[in-house]
């Protein structure tokens, strides 16, 4: 095999990825909370492959666009020029990115898991440290078949002990509304998988499955962004509706989104940014800064009651309305059944009412995300 240990480099600068799980979703899509030296980090320590086919280049056409935005100052960034420059090679201070570099798509077993070793076993990516394979479709007839896991996650973990000098970057699989089922169970299989094994996770699935302002489309979307009624008609489009309400080159840019639109690029690429920021020792929940100055609006209590609920719930806790990313609850295979709850302010505390009628009885969890920490609070529902 190419590397048969760890070097002393790769402790110290991927400690965090290779011991912490790191899950990039739609709460990792803020690109101006991303600051100039963990951009430059990642710029001088990633050296990434990317195999994937049409969907997985959202990714990619989204970075491209972002250069020429954030040059003009789009979402208000202030940065040198051309510091989300990316190529093959990282010549002239760029991300050293090969895209394509594999061929296929993570759909095709076993020949991405064959491609994967000898694109690294070529003396030529002696450097690589990061893969990334994305789906294309396939996700669902993975699950449906019972081959998810064989196809998909084993061969990844095993990749993982045979090259441990190399991240390896799950994904989940793009939505797809007229096998919403199948891809949303497929894919919360990958997140519980990746959440309860400490791996890196870019949940493509779940960046696409959130509008601007929070609403879930998990259920009623599709890849392009258009929503449907229970009717299966389609009755808007997320993604367009943002861009045509907000100005172009200040609020998103124009890029090519394959299957889909600018906007669901955007976001793609945001998240991607986070994630390499992230992967070179970047950790935007636990920053010394907003541990000095903000210590004491961590949440240091949380009520839940009644609990065991049997139509409703309530959730309290003592914190500031500005501290919280998300309030979702998920189900104990990891599937969010309700997202971004919102909350009833009263006086310093929030307050969550989460109705429980439909759900089957069992166990659930409630999981809080802040800018500093996440908390998850256990529901019994009877």
């Amino acid at each position: 095999m190419k590397f048969l240990g760890i070097s002393l480099f790769f402790l110290i600068v991927f400690s965090f990825s290779i011991y912490s799980q790191l899950i990039i979703d739609y709460n990792c899509t803020n690109i101006s909370v991303i600051p100039q030296s963990a951009i430059e980090n990642a710029k001088e320590q990633l050296h990434i492959a990317y195999g994937h086919t049409s969907h997985g280049s959202q990714v990619t056409t989204g970075m491209n666009g972002l250069v020429d935005f954030a040059n003009s100052g789009g979402r208000g960034l202030s940065l040198p020029n051309d510091i989300f420059e990316w190529n093959n090679g990282g010549t002239d201070g760029a991300l050293d990115l090969h895209d394509y570099a594999m061929s296929g798509d993570v759909g095709y077993y076993p020949d991405w898991y064959n491609n994967t070793i000898s694109y690294l076993e070529s003396p030529e990516n002696s450097n690589v440290n990061v893969i990334m394979w994305s789906w294309c479709g396939q996700v669902d007839s993975k699950y449906d078949d019972g081959v998810l896991y064989e196809e998909f996650l084993e061969p990844m973990n095993i990749l993982e002990a045979a090259y441990p000098d190399v991240i390896f970057v799950y994904m989940t699989g793009h939505l797809e509304y007229s096998a919403r089922e199948s891809v949303n169970a497929a894919n919360d299989s990958i997140r519980s998988y990746c959440l309860n094994n400490n791996k890196v996770l870019f949940d493509f699935a779940d960046i696409e499955s959130y509008g601007p302002d929070g609403t879930c489309y998990k259920d009623n979307a599709d890849d392009a962004c258009n929503y449907y009624n229970e009717s299966g008609e389609v009755i808007g489009n997320w993604a367009v509706e943002y861009q045509n309400s907000h100005e172009e080159g200040v609020d998103w840019y124009e890029c090519e989104s394959a299957h889909s639109e600018p906007f669901n690029a955007n976001l793609k690429a945001y998240a991607a940014w986070w994630m390499f920021a992230s992967l070179a020792g970047w950790n935007y929940s636990n920053p010394v800064s907003i541990q000095e100055d903000y210590q004491s609006k961590i949440i240091i209590n949380g009520n839940l009651y009644p609990n065991p609920a049997i139509n409703q719930t309530r959730l309290e806790l003592d914190t500031q309305e500005n501290r919280i990313l998300s309030v979702d609850l998920i189900s104990v295979n990891g599937e969010k059944i309700k997202c971004n709850l919102l909350p009833v302010i009263s006086s310093n505390k929030l307050v969550y009412e989460i109705d429980t009628h439909e759900l089957s009885s069992g166990i659930y969890f409630i999981l809080v995300k802040t800018d500093l920490s996440s908390q998850s609070f256990k529901l019994m529902v009877i």
